[in-house]
């Protein structure tokens, strides 16, 4: 309890837990070129926030955009925002001002924001999927399974779910002892690499993110490959061609979506999964990557695929255009 490195001592079912001052972020070692890398998320990170800021003023000050759609579009935007400014700004004080000290509570901040709004990536590509759904399976009942009001309470739900979920996990955290290595192996204070540098058991942290991975990943995912395989049926059941490329035609923005966030993920787990001598920093990279470049690529995705978007877009510039 004399070690002055510790800020922070109580007691919990007689056994004194011990928080730190904080944790020393110790990611890409053997990266030479993480200088380069920390300058090209700065420009994705400026690209992530002045297109999806665009697409949200877009869709909220246009009442035609006030539609089931345009809300998910605009939960997506709000969500690639938040969770490119939870981890590209610290990467960037850590990796390239060198200035890699992160305050205990700063780094469960960061944890409960990066994994609250990775999950809500996840289920938002979900919500997509449903609007797809509802669009070409059920065009009829569109105004009973997928209205503004239903589409709000979905994406209301989706939040209040993970917030919560990702609350418990965060908090369970203050449960661990940390009385040897603060120094965390990862881009930023990610959640396995902290709770394993515990000196008590982190048995309920390891089952909570276990679990919550499978969560954020699966379910999700399930719901649309589940979802386009209803409307692949429904696609080909259609007697015009022509009827058959439009309905497919308005789901190629969201697949490319689904294809960019969750293809670089599964791939990265199943290489640690199989590939034993994987190197650590080419890991980090991945995952930085595959955090980092859907909130980018989103609202350009929909931006140049999305004829309403592509519309306002020209209608604006040819006003700002005029004014000049």
């Amino acid at each position: 309890m004399g070690n002055p490195t510790m800020s922070f001592l109580r007691s919990l079912n007689n056994s004194v837990i011990i928080h730190p001052p904080g944790f020393y972020i110790i990611g890409f070692q053997t990266f030479p070129y993480i200088s380069v890398y920390c300058i090209f998320l700065a420009i994705v990170y400026a690209v992530t926030v002045m297109f999806n800021i665009f697409l949200i003023y877009l869709v909220v000050l246009d009442p035609s955009l006030h539609t089931p759609k345009f809300l998910a579009i605009l939960n997506l935007a709000v969500i690639d925002v938040i969770l490119n400014t939870s981890t590209i700004p610290s990467m960037i004080k850590t990796f390239l001002f060198k200035d890699n000290f992160v305050p205990f509570k700063f780094c469960l901040v960061q944890m409960y924001v990066y994994y609250s709004f990775a999950s809500l990536e996840s289920f938002a590509l979900a919500i997509l999927a449903y609007d797809r759904l509802i669009a070409i399976c059920f065009p009829l009942h569109q105004n009973i399974f997928n209205t503004l009001q239903i589409m709000s309470c979905i994406v209301s739900l989706t939040w209040v779910f993970n917030l919560g979920r990702v609350a418990y996990s965060t908090v369970i955290m203050t449960q661990l002892s940390f009385c040897n290595s603060v120094r965390v192996f990862s881009y930023f204070c990610d959640y396995a690499p902290v709770f394993r540098l515990a000196c008590n058991d982190y048995t309920l942290q390891w089952s909570v993110a276990s679990t919550s991975s499978m969560i954020n990943l699966m379910v999700p995912f399930t719901f649309i490959v589940l979802s386009y395989v209803s409307i692949i049926v429904t696609v080909f059941r259609m007697k015009a061609v022509g009827s058959r490329i439009k309905a497919l035609t308005t789901c190629i923005e969201h697949l490319v979506l689904v294809a960019v966030f969750y293809i670089p993920t599964f791939s990265i787990f199943l290489i640690g999964l199989y590939v034993r001598a994987f190197d650590p920093d080419l890991r980090m990279l991945g995952l930085s990557l595959a955090s980092c470049i859907p909130p980018c690529i989103n609202p350009i995705v929909y931006s140049l695929k999305t004829k309403e978007i592509k519309t306002r877009v020209l209608a604006l510039g040819r006003r700002l255009k005029t004014s000049i």
